[in-house]
């Protein structure tokens, strides 16, 4: 039988995660992962093994004021593998701006995760996800296209 409790506990690791990433909260985000967790992004094409350097690469790629990001998830297929690990399998869409390059980057893809329970929290051990999709659009294509609204802009 499932334990509700325990499956809400690991949508909302997935989901702080995600907000953590929009929001730029790198030293919140250092609480989803155990320290020796990895990541592969797209596919493996950018892989890292341990909480530090996967939080090196979030901040150095997604933290400039310029890189505007929106990352949701949802349709969580998870499945516990005993009462401490794990398995969830996430559909997901994100939307970058890049300011400085005047590009709009839409994709799709899905997560893979393994979750461990350590000192009664949730927290992800391995993380990444593989391409269904991905397009890029300038944004001098569309003239009339403009940003409104910027949380890091002055």
């Amino acid at each position: 039988m499932i334990d509700l409790h325990e499956l809400e506990a690991i949508k909302r690791l997935k989901h702080k995660y995600l907000r953590c990433l929009d929001e730029k909260l790198w030293e919140e985000m250092e609480t989803v992962f155990t320290e020796d967790a990895t990541a592969a992004y797209s596919g493996g094409k950018y892989s890292f093994s341990g909480r530090d350097k996967i939080l090196e690469f979030l901040r150095q790629v997604l933290g400039p004021p310029t890189m505007l990001t929106s990352h949701r998830a949802s349709q969580p297929e998870i499945d516990f593998t005993s009462d401490t690990t794990a398995t969830g399998i996430w559909a997901f869409e994100d939307t970058v701006i890049e300011t400085g390059s005047n590009i709009t980057i839409r994709g799709a893809a899905f997560y893979r995760d393994e979750y461990v329970k350590v000192d009664g929290q949730w927290r992800i051990k391995s993380t990444g996800y593989t391409r269904t999709f991905e397009e890029m659009q300038s944004r001098a294509d569309t003239p009339s296209l403009k940003l409104t609204a910027n949380r890091w802009s002055d």
